[in-house]
């Protein structure tokens, strides 16, 4: 092995495995408990109405929190996110090669872009539900005023109709509640460990390794200013605009996704890699314990600075404009 381990690597390792440990019972009390009281995890996930302030409706998916603001607009913020994303990171692999992914911001990078591929496919499915749902409820009620007849037959036609198509929508709902309950839910969780690994991200970027940092391949330029501030803006616009809630208890899952990225480094370095993307990851150093220590108590404030910025505009923006602003729960 090229990676030297001291007595004391070996409470780095029961720090980074003791995190996991505990994210896993967090959702095992959080998250997997909760479902398994339900008949499915699809239905847990998607049932409009009733839910628990932890789960999402199918609609929340896609729709808005401003009454006056079309899903339309949501749709298109996010296709775009993901377009300008995809094209940084390619631009980012062509000058660098694959061998980014050894940095956490390429991680998270890829990550936020998932989140808004999955949220843009979604979001259209949505859109084209409401829109196929309105069409055929105003074109059925326009063929019936063609035909003509009295306004109480008309009126007794409009009743059946309706009738007709909430039972039709009814089944519809159910039916997307099995084939998107995956997704939906996949959605959600990117979104919430996307949000805490951008601030980490950021966080460290700007006010530790670019001020402080002495890294011979940190080459600062616009490309890489543009990833490590782009993927928190486009992330903060669309939570300005979704209607998603954000449970403390998924924290659970940004602490696996940065625990998956250690190990990652422990085993590129144990395979033969020498130097270290970020120096307080190393090993061989006498403070590494105290470093990754607070690696893993600094995620807190980060999940948290984030969970701040949505209870703020659940709390917020309904003071301001009780007119226009849905809340999700």
């Amino acid at each position: 092995m090229a990676l030297l381990i001291y007595w004391y690597d070996f409470i780095c390792f029961g720090i980074v495995v003791g995190a996991y440990i505990g994210s896993l019972w967090v959702l095992w009390r959080k998250e997997f408990a909760a479902r398994r009281d339900n008949n499915t995890i699809h239905d847990s996930l998607l049932v409009d109405g009733g839910l628990p302030r932890n789960h999402v409706g199918s609609s929340q998916l896609w729709t808005t929190c401003w009454k006056s603001v079309s899903p339309l607009w949501l749709l298109l913020t996010r296709f775009i996110s993901f377009v300008i994303m995809a094209a940084l990171l390619t631009l980012d692999i062509i000058n660098w090669g694959p061998s980014v992914y050894i940095y956490y911001t390429e991680w998270t990078f890829t990550l936020v872009m998932v989140y808004f591929a999955l949220a843009t496919v979604i979001s259209t499915y949505g859109c084209w539900l409401s829109t196929s749902k309105v069409s055929y409820e105003n074109g059925t009620m326009n063929g019936d005023r063609e035909e003509g007849g009295t306004l109480t037959s008309i009126i007794y036609r409009a009743k059946e109709i309706r009738g007709v198509i909430k039972m039709q929508s009814r089944h519809a709902e159910e039916a997307v509640r099995h084939r998107a309950g995956f997704w939906g839910y996949l959605m959600q969780t990117v979104y919430q460990t996307s949000a805490g690994a951008v601030i980490l991200t950021d966080l460290v970027f700007w006010c530790i390794i670019v001020p402080f940092g002495s890294n011979a391949h940190l080459h600062l330029n616009l490309l890489m200013g543009c990833m490590h501030s782009l993927n928190a803006v486009f992330l903060l616009i669309d939570t300005a605009l979704n209607n998603l809630p954000f449970p403390w208890f998924r924290i659970a899952y940004f602490v696996q996704w940065s625990c998956v990225y250690v190990v990652f480094q422990w085993v590129i370095h144990a395979c033969g890699l020498t130097w270290w993307p970020y120096p307080f990851l190393e090993l061989d150093l006498t403070w590494a314990p105290l470093w990754y220590f607070v690696l893993a108590v600094v995620h807190i404030p980060c999940y948290g600075f984030y969970a701040l910025l949505v209870n703020a505009k659940h709390s917020i923006f309904p003071k301001l404009c009780p007119s226009c602003y849905v809340r999700s729960y």
